[in-house]
């Protein structure tokens, strides 16, 4: 078992999502960052749907009942082990009674803690990853206790830690293709759009990203359609608002683009006030 002794902002158990379930209204959930979570749980050894801790903003502090071995990927957060600091993106031993806590925020906004096998936290609808009304809770709270592999699952794991390409938190560029209204716009408006700057809002979340600029819209709103993670909507107010991984599975609103993957997981790491810039390719 693994304690929860404090809780971050937000702390969440998440895996790849919940597919096959979304003609039920079910969101797909899962990780924010798939290529901070993949890397974290390909560190360990371990299956790339194992589930893991996300961190959004600040880390928790746990407390190690069991020997494992955990890797740390995604934001920096100053992670320490037993007060002696440690390396994200490495494997690293941990022993019965061995605390885990974090430090400040340096880069990026989520941070995953992976262990040897995964959380074996609660499944439900195939997953679990964390959301209201379909896992027992949304987010670790104090005095949680997680379940995972036994002390013998232990193995060794002999590397330097993993250099990351640094573009992933720092470059603001966010590729973009054309989504199904994109062509209802005026040849005005795609012009402003190929390539305009955009600022995280604190309104951001799990559900979707927002921005502070607004923009001209006369488009009327659709018939209720089919939206997925990286859809970006135009709303009536001018708002362009991206939905993430815990978005609704259907919306009125004109889907003008759509993220690639890479962009979504890159998105996913801008905090907020962070300038950003989605590029189309005409």
């Amino acid at each position: 078992m693994i304690e929860v002794l404090t809780s971050g902002v937000f702390d969440t158990i998440q895996d790849k999502g919940r597919f096959g379930v979304q003609n039920f209204g079910v969101p797909y959930s899962g990780v924010m960052d798939s290529y901070a979570s993949n890397l974290a749980n390909s560190i360990l050894g371990n299956a790339q749907e194992a589930a893991l801790i996300e961190s959004t903003f600040t880390g928790p502090k746990l407390k190690f009942h069991i020997n494992t071995m955990i890797s740390i990927t995604g934001a920096q957060m100053q992670p320490a082990l037993n007060g002696i600091a440690i390396k994200n993106n490495t494997a690293i031993s941990v022993n019965s009674n061995d605390i885990l806590s974090f430090g400040k925020l340096q880069y990026g906004l989520r941070m995953y803690i992976a262990v040897l096998g995964g959380f074996l936290t609660e499944e439900k609808l195939f997953s679990r990853s964390m959301y209201t009304n379909i896992t027992s809770k949304f987010r670790l709270q104090r005095g949680d206790m997680l379940p995972i592999h036994s002390s013998d699952a232990r193995r060794s794991i002999t590397f330097s830690a993993i250099k990351i390409d640094s573009d992933h938190f720092h470059n603001p560029l966010i590729d973009v293709l054309k989504g199904p209204e994109f062509d209802k716009l005026s040849p005005l408006q795609q012009e402003a759009l190929y390539d305009i700057e955009l600022t995280v809002s604190n309104e951001s979340n799990r559900m979707a990203y927002q921005f502070n600029e607004r923009f001209k819209n006369d488009l009327a709103p659709i018939i209720t359609s089919l939206v997925l993670p990286g859809t970006v909507q135009l709303t009536p107010s001018g708002q362009l608002i991206i939905l993430m991984k815990d978005c609704q599975t259907t919306g009125g609103y004109p889907r003008i683009f759509q993220l690639t993957s890479a962009s979504l997981n890159r998105l996913s790491q801008k905090i907020f006030g962070d300038k950003t810039r989605l590029k189309c390719k005409k």
